[in-house]
């Protein structure tokens, strides 16, 4: 009975503290990828069953701030979702057809580019928008490419949408809430139907992690509502900081 109920218990676990990381700052997949991995899965497999696994957690935050949705960047939040839907399925169809060698290397320079972005601070985003024309088309192809992101490996997809909804779109970190965690239920979601067809979920993993990640997304939400924007900023910043160290000397270590 042991061993069964520890297997079922770590990605439970891990299932809780990824759905509430995706509610809060993002980077959910820094606590499902590893625990999954751990449990000796392959990376592709580890990385479609964590997908899965968090997408009632993502969509239970999104419920949460149902309420608070809003056009980002004079982009209706409809036409963002369909652009990240097709993105997801375009990314999990090109997971499923390379190895994620390769993208291994690229992750950990998107997440450093979202943690310097992040570190700025809005200083650095008005500073660009007194000097620089960002127009919605900007924001369409950067949410298409973050749909793509999503779809194939979207570790840190959360913070990387902070960044640059804060450069493009001039939102603060507490406004992103509610379309953040709507674009990552869709990439999610997108993403599941093309790796539930082609069989790359272990159900044994992501049954017990998607009830903690339902459970984890509802806690997180429930945190966020609370928080004042500077508690929201260093919560993103610390874990931005830490992801990005684990992802590179993951990739070059």
């Amino acid at each position: 009975m042991t061993a069964p109920l520890l297997s079922a218990a770590l990605p439970l676990a891990a299932g809780i503290a990824g759905g509430a990381m995706n509610a809060l700052a993002g980077g959910g997949t820094f606590a499902t990828l590893p625990a999954l991995i751990g449990m000796g899965l392959p990376a592709n497999i580890a990385n479609a069953t964590s997908n899965v696994s968090l997408l009632p957690g993502a969509a239970a935050s999104a419920h949460a701030f149902r309420k608070e949705l809003t056009d980002l960047g004079g982009v209706p939040i409809r036409t963002l979702a369909a652009i990240t839907f097709v993105g997801g399925l375009a990314g999990a169809m090109l997971l499923a057809w390379t190895p994620t060698t390769l993208f291994d290397v690229i992750v950990p320079w998107l997440l450093l580019f979202a943690t310097v972005v992040l570190a700025a601070g809005p200083r650095a985003a008005a500073w660009l928008r007194a000097r620089i024309t960002i127009r919605s088309p900007a924001l369409l192809v950067a949410q298409g490419l973050l749909g793509i992101y999503g779809g194939y490996f979207g570790g840190g997809i959360g913070m990387v949408m902070t960044a640059i909804y804060g450069l493009l779109a001039g939102a603060s970190p507490r406004a992103m809430f509610a379309p953040r965690t709507l674009m990552l239920m869709v990439a999610n979601g997108a993403a599941a139907i093309i790796f539930i067809l082609i069989g790359l979920v272990a159900w044994a993993a992501a049954i017990p992690m998607l009830a903690g990640g339902i459970l984890g997304g509802w806690i997180g939400a429930r945190i966020g509502k609370q928080l004042k924007p500077i508690h929201i900023r260093v919560w993103t910043l610390l874990v931005s900081a830490s992801t990005t160290l684990v992802f590179f000397l993951r990739a070059y270590g």
